[in-house]
C-alpha cells in the first residue's frame, strides 16, 4: 500500500474523500493495476473499466469504493465489501484494496480515506473493519498499526480459486 514518496505534494493541498461513481471506473482500474505492480503481481489483474462500471451500475453492486482526491484530482482509493461476524452478530467492512499514488503520499489522503471507512463503519453499526496486508509490506503494517488496527497472527487466510475451485464444484 505505501511506498516512499517520490515527490512531495504542495503544502496546503486540499484533500477530499468521496464515494466513487461509475464514471470513476477507469481511474479505479488504473489504481488497481498500480497496486498489483507494487505487490509484484502485475499480470494478476483481470478487472477492466467496463466490468467495474457494470458492477457499480448493477442493482446490487458487489463492492463500495471511495476516491481520495488531492486538489480535485483522484490520487487514491479504498475498495470495500460487507462481511458478517457470527460472534458479534453484526456486519463488518472488509478493505479489499487501499492505495494512494506515490506522489500524493504524505498529504493526508490515506488518513482521510481510512477515517472515512471508520466513519462508515460506525454510522452503519458495523462491528469491525478488517483487511489483509502482505507480510513484507512493513510500511503498510505501520500505517495500520498507527491507526489502532491489530495484527491477527493467530488466523491464517485460506483461498481456493481458478481451476481448483472449478474442480471442487464438480
Amino acid at each position: 500500500m505505501h511506498r516512499e514518496m517520490t515527490d512531495s505534494p504542495p503544502a496546503g493541498a486540499r484533500v477530499r474523500v468521496r464515494p466513487a461513481s461509475p464514471d470513476d471506473a477507469a481511474a479505479i482500474c488504473g489504481f488497481i493495476q498500480e497496486l498489483a505492480d507494487y505487490e509484484k503481481e502485475p499480470d494478476a489483474v483481470e478487472a477492466t473499466p467496463e466490468t467495474l462500471r457494470a458492477q457499480m451500475e448493477s442493482a446490487a453492486p458487489p463492492f463500495e469504493c471511495w476516491i481520495g482526491e488531492l486538489d480535485g484530482a483522484p490520487v487514491g482509493f479504498a475498495l470495500t465489501f460487507r462481511t458478517y461476524s457470527t460472534w458479534r452478530a453484526r456486519p463488518g467492512l472488509w478493505l479489499e484494496d487501499f492505495y494512494v499514488t506515490p506522489a500524493a503520499r504524505g498529504a493526508g489522503v490515506g488518513d482521510a480515506l481510512f477515517t472515512e471507512l471508520a466513519r462508515v463503519c460506525v454510522a452503519r453499526g458495523y462491528g469491525r473493519l478488517e483487511l489483509t496486508a502482505l507480510d513484507w509490506n512493513e510500511l503498510a503494517h505501520r500505517f495500520y498499526e498507527k491507526r489502532g488496527m491489530k495484527r491477527m497472527d493467530e488466523w491464517t487466510t485460506w483461498r481456493i480459486d481458478g481451476a481448483a475451485l472449478e474442480a471442487l464444484a464438480r
